[in-house]
């Protein structure tokens, strides 16, 4: 680690070679102080004239993997004198090479794209991935990029914000050559080859771009797929519009690539990107739970259930090298879930994702079971049964008398009280919740559930457990839905309303789709399932939960005792020729019935207006919002950040808007306030549908950011 005396950016004496080392652990990032270091040392480069090259070197396990993201907050952030480090470096008139390892990330690569010359060791990893953050290269990546590399890949690279591997690297040309060793050694090696043959200078910036064999207008054709495919995004447009610019003048694009980028690193859509990438990083983090609690062993995996669910989960630890059991009650259950799983990697497998060693590799970890004693040896056992509380304790006490002692218990129940659960084990201090979403072995989170006995090692274990099969893992307390599906009620409830009331799923959908949802929540139910989501309504409503309102969640229970249960069986909110969603009358009739027969009024030809889609638009988001100001209100989620990261990870909740609690603060506290005591009004609050949490008119009162709160 450094220490405030030790200096971020080094030049020593190799020989006649000027070592330029770079420390700023974990991955080097491009601080203020590391790009003050690095004019420093060409300085100290350029005033030693002894030296015949300059080596550019990172320490520790890295290269550098990108520029220091919280400085683009600063209103005085500027580039400048990063960019014009990076011209004294390319302009040398001795030769510059870059001893590569580890991730050359953003500002690394385009560091890397200064000097003239470039070396990797193998396994290193290449990417420009601002646009994952709402921005463009800003550094010249934009500019160097496709002179090297052509634009055709450099355009994909930079609007993907994928990696990619050395062996890529050096078919196209990005870097020279790759050699086995340390960093350090190939590096010197490198450089010193490149003084025995008196090698040049070779400055990107002086290359023009390759256009031939692409069509004329292949900017315009980019450009005009950008919009279409990333209509909410201006980063897609701008990328396109600053590669261009590469073929222009070095000057020239280097100006119309800062224009572009400035424009990006002020807009609200990077902004709420921003906000995510510090917010997942945020949530990994705690509170009261020390670093150095002693993690639980896991090295293997016991599932009880290998349906949809319990097979995804598998595939997560299998993906990883983690031996899993399966067990199930029928041998036609187990070949079944075995068998989908085996079909979900050979689909991979066809797709050239991986191979199909990979996929025997994979499917060897997988062990099935009819009999749960095959979990007594398994250092975690993950229970995904049905969503009934009676069946559920009735598995969890069966587990807490076959798991050993220190196993850790864990239950993908997506509603259900985690502290009944944990209680029904006898062992509550083994039990935490991991409420995976499905399909289980795609979707990015994990909400970890603590209960009120839950161990902090078993907390941890299961947090960094996360981390190694690649989910981004939320902690939640316990209570109905936890955060996500706590919020997705009122979101649904208020869906079927809109329904009952004459809007068509189409028009509800697309109300919230036209500001970047995913899918709307008629699609979403329809894909998860109308039985899964009606058995969860009925569930609580057997732990009393519900509201004493008999049209409460009234269409989704109809549709659920007809056998429409969306996709799977052709029909729920939408009727379904094969994937493709269709307006279906049954569901337009079925929601007039309702409301006749619980006195809801219908205005169907209002939600076909501008106002009736922003009234959509306020039923689903704002009491949505305010269920999340509620859950902080109460100790749910740790942070703001949290609620944010649930739903953009898990419910696909717009990344450009920022998750709930971040738009809520562009929309402004005072209006959502305002907006939910009107809806109060005019619709009635006999249930408390349109009561603002206490939090959110508190800090709309005080001007406050919901975004900004913190517990006292």
């Amino acid at each position: 680690m450094t220490s405030p005396t030790t200096p971020l950016v080094t030049l020593t004496r190799h020989g006649d070679i000027a070592l330029l080392s770079i420390a700023n652990p974990p991955v080097n990032a491009l601080s203020q102080g590391v790009v003050d270091g690095l004019a420093a040392a060409i300085d100290a480069f350029e005033a030693d004239r002894s030296y015949k090259a300059l080596l550019v070197h990172g320490e520790g396990r890295t290269f550098v993997a990108g520029g220091d993201i919280n400085s683009f907050d600063d209103p005085d952030f500027t580039a400048a004198l990063y960019n014009g480090t990076l011209a004294r470096i390319e302009s040398q008139d001795r030769p510059v090479a870059a001893a590569l390892h580890g991730t050359v990330l953003g500002g690394g690569l385009e560091l890397a794209l200064a000097c003239h010359h470039r070396v990797s060791v193998p396994g290193t990893r290449f990417g420009l991935p601002e646009v994952k953050l709402g921005i463009l290269p800003g550094s010249l990546g934009t500019q160097r990029l496709p002179r090297l590399i052509g634009p055709v890949m450099a355009l994909d690279m930079i609007q993907s914000g994928n990696p990619i591997g050395d062996a890529a690297a050096l078919k196209a040309g990005l870097i020279d050559e790759v050699q086995s060793g340390t960093p350090l050694e190939v590096g010197l090696a490198f450089t010193q080859a490149l003084i025995a043959r008196d090698a040049k200078p070779s400055r990107i910036s002086e290359r023009t771009v390759a256009m031939e064999g692409l069509p004329a207008d292949f900017f315009e054709q980019a450009l005009a797929q950008a919009v279409k495919t990333k209509p909410f995004y201006p980063s897609a447009r701008n990328i396109v519009l600053a590669v261009k610019a590469s073929t222009l003048p070095f000057a020239q694009g280097e100006a119309e690539e800062q224009r572009l980028f400035e424009a990006l690193r002020i807009s609200p859509q990077s902004q709420a990107m921003r906000h995510l990438f510090f917010a997942e990083r945020a949530a990994s983090k705690i509170p009261g739970l020390p670093k150095t609690v002693a993690l639980r062993p896991v090295k293997s995996i016991g599932i009880l259930g290998a349906g949809t669910m319990g097979g995804g989960i598998a595939m997560n630890f299998a993906n990883v090298g983690l031996p899993v059991v399966l067990v199930e009650t029928t041998q036609a259950a187990l070949d079944r879930g075995l068998g989908l799983i085996r079909a979900n990697y050979e689909a991979s497998a066809a797709k050239g994702r991986m191979t199909a060693e990979q996929v025997t590799a994979r499917m060897a970890l997988l062990t099935g079971s009819l009999a749960d004693s095959a979990l007594a040896e398994c250092d975690l056992v993950i229970e995904a049964v049905f969503e009934n509380l009676a069946l559920k304790k009735q598995v969890c006490a069966r587990l807490g008398a076959v798991c050993k002692p220190g196993a850790i218990i864990a239950t993908n129940t997506s509603t259900l009280d985690v502290d009944v659960l944990a209680a029904a084990t006898g062992r509550p201090a083994d039990v935490v919740g991991m409420h995976f979403f499905s399909p289980a072995n795609v979707m990015r989170l994990l909400e970890v559930v603590r209960g009120a006995q839950t161990a902090p090692d078993v907390l941890a274990t299961v947090m960094q457990l996360a981390r190694t099969i690649k989910k981004v893992a939320v902690v939640s307390g316990v209570c109905y839905g936890f955060i996500g599906n706590r919020m997705a009620e009122v979101y649904m409830r208020q869906a079927e309303f809109l329904m009952m009331e004459g809007a068509s799923p189409a028009q509800v959908d697309g109300a919230v789709e036209a500001l970047g949802m995913a899918m709307g929540p008629c699609r979403m139910l329809d894909m998860a399932g109308i039985d899964v989501g009606a058995k969860t309504v009925i569930e609580y409503g057997k732990a009393g939960g519900l509201p004493p309102d008999p049209s409460y969640r009234a269409l989704v229970q109809k549709m659920f005792e007809l056998g429409r249960f969306g996709q799977k069986t052709g029909a729920g909110y939408y009727r379904y020729e094969g994937r493709k969603a269709v307006a279906d009358s049954e569901t337009v009739r079925l929601a007039a019935e309702l409301a006749a027969a619980h006195g809801i009024a219908q205005r169907a030809g209002h939600f076909g207006t501008p106002a009736g889609q922003q009234e959509i638009v306020e039923r689903l988001l704002y009491p949505l919002i305010n269920e999340g100001a509620k859950i902080l209100e109460e100790g749910i989620a740790y942070r703001p950040g949290d609620i944010d990261i649930v739903w953009t990870a898990g419910y696909g909740f717009p990344d450009h808007q920022g998750g709930p609690i971040w738009m809520a603060d562009r929309i402004g506290l005072a209006t959502l306030a305002e907006r939910l005591a009107h809806c109060a009004e005019v619709r009635g609050n006999a249930f408390g549908y349109w009561t603002a949490a206490k939090l959110l008119t508190d800090l709309a009162a005080q001007g406050k950011r919901l975004s900004d709160w913190a517990p006292a």
